[in-house]
């Protein structure tokens, strides 16, 4: 029962989020200085190194966006059994707008503060139950894992609270996605 359970956890989260983007076009341009769509995550940014976020930028926002949100997680632990769904690196909401990027190495207070144009942003909370990122962290098991970096452009201010987690962000955005755009990069860890 624990098996069909988990399956259907996992059916239901990806039937969610495909709903949840389904009508939103996927046009938003999301980049990093530290690596290329599909590049590798440098160790630095993994739990293995100094675990600091990644630089993002976006640009083509969809006319309407409000505000942005941006959820991290590795689906490729479900693919290879590991977890019944995707473990989430990080969640961020009430970006405003008009920012066009993260910056690196951001904070990984709940509340954002003292980063120039990002007044209001949440940092919510990741796989590890904490606010901020959390950098890839694999065992040493020879998969190559993906890390998705998804960014939502919302037609509202939806007055969000900190503390929320990616389940709980999808849901509160759930009708106001305009658009999506994600940044994939992949991480292995190797014996040293």
């Amino acid at each position: 029962m624990g098996k069909l359970t988990s399956l259907l956890g996992v059916m239901f989260a990806a039937l969610s989020l495909n709903a949840i983007a389904a009508d939103a076009p996927e046009t938003i341009s999301v980049t990093s200085s530290a690596f290329d769509h599909h590049g590798m995550v440098p160790e630095e940014y993994s739990a293995y190194g100094e675990n600091k976020s990644i630089d993002l930028s976006w640009s083509n926002l969809p006319a309407g966006t409000v505000q942005l949100a941006l959820i991290c997680d590795d689906p490729e632990v479900v693919e290879i059994g590991m977890m019944p769904a995707p473990f989430v690196h990080w969640v961020a909401y009430n970006i405003p707008a008009n920012a066009s990027g993260l910056p690196e190495d951001l904070t990984k207070d709940a509340n954002v503060s003292g980063v120039s144009g990002l007044d209001g942003m949440i940092n919510g909370l990741n796989g590890t139950r904490r606010p901020g990122y959390f950098g890839p962290r694999p065992p040493v098991n020879g998969h190559l894992h993906a890390y998705h970096f998804r960014v939502y452009a919302i037609d509202a201010d939806l007055g969000l609270e900190a503390g929320l987690n990616k389940d709980e962000l999808l849901a509160a955005i759930d009708g106001h996605v305009l658009a999506t755009g994600m940044l994939m990069g992949h991480y292995e860890r190797k014996e040293q």
